[in-house]
């Protein structure tokens, strides 16, 4: 269980790194589903759960993010 949180944790380091050319929009939806699918993960949450926080994280992320863009 430790290797895939940890294999996990370099996927999501990855791809935020690979993410040079995406707008403020796409880059917060990307860090917040990241955020909201290992926030699940570690509260031990179902394949439902961690799913949904994931999907709930990336459009706050992304409403965030393109707000920020748009100053």
């Amino acid at each position: 269980m430790l290797k895939l949180k940890i294999l996990m944790l370099l996927a999501a380091g990855g791809l935020l790194t690979s993410c040079e050319n995406m707008t403020t929009g796409q880059k917060g939806a990307v860090t917040g589903a990241a955020l909201g699918s290992g926030i699940g993960m570690v509260a031990g949450g179902n394949f439902g759960q961690v799913v949904g926080a994931g999907l709930i994280g990336g459009a706050a992320g992304y409403i965030t993010g393109s707000a920020i863009g748009n100053r």
